[in-house]
């Protein structure tokens, strides 16, 4: 019994857990790299990730695991994305941290899913019996890509509580950095 739970139930609650907190991260991740900032799928993504690393510590275990690792350095990704969206409210440096640290805790949500996914479902294993074969890194590889190209593109473009927009503007740089970054930015965004 785990929190008055048989074990497949609280299984269960956790991985539901997961899934909202991947769909609700998907959504804000959207919404980041559309310039909107999405208050309640944000909260929602937040609480729920939160939910499934702290869960996660409540399954039997005897040593410390890898997922726990994941599990400690998830929470510690999502203190930071805590703090710079809701104590400061994304200024200045803290909407690149808050943009990073969200896509990093949902990276890491993803990771734990399609881990889980070669462990558990037949057709999958089969594939990657040993977790070392060719399927498993690239599919975390695809992952990482993507949301780092999303952290790049987001980091300038989601606004914070003022409505200002961009790294380039909370940095007090001289006119023609600015410039240079901006042209870096754009050749970076012709070549997504």
């Amino acid at each position: 019994m785990i929190l008055g739970m048989t074990l497949s139930a609280f299984t269960l609650v956790h991985i539901v857990i997961s899934v909202i907190g991947i769909g609700s991260g998907l959504l804000v991740m959207y919404g980041l790299l559309i310039g909107k900032r999405l208050d309640g799928a944000t909260a929602i993504f937040l609480v729920s990730t939160v939910a499934t690393s702290v869960t996660g510590f409540g399954f039997p275990f005897d040593r410390l695991l890898p997922s726990h690792k994941v599990g400690i350095l998830s929470l510690l990704v999502l203190a930071v994305a805590i703090v710079a969206r809701y104590i400061f409210h994304l200024a200045g440096a803290w909407r690149g941290m808050y943009v990073v640290s969200a896509a990093v805790a949902l990276y890491l949500n993803v990771f734990v899913l399609v881990v889980q996914l070669f462990e558990k479902v037949p057709a999958l294993r089969a594939m990657a019996p040993t977790q070392k074969e060719p399927p498993i890194p690239g599919r975390t590889t695809c992952c990482s890509r993507a949301l780092r190209r999303a952290c790049i593109y987001c980091s300038e473009e989601v606004p914070d509580r003022t409505g200002q927009r961009g790294l380039i503007e909370a940095v007090s740089c001289s006119p023609r950095a600015a410039t240079r970054a901006t042209r870096k930015t754009r050749s970076f965004r012709a070549g997504i």
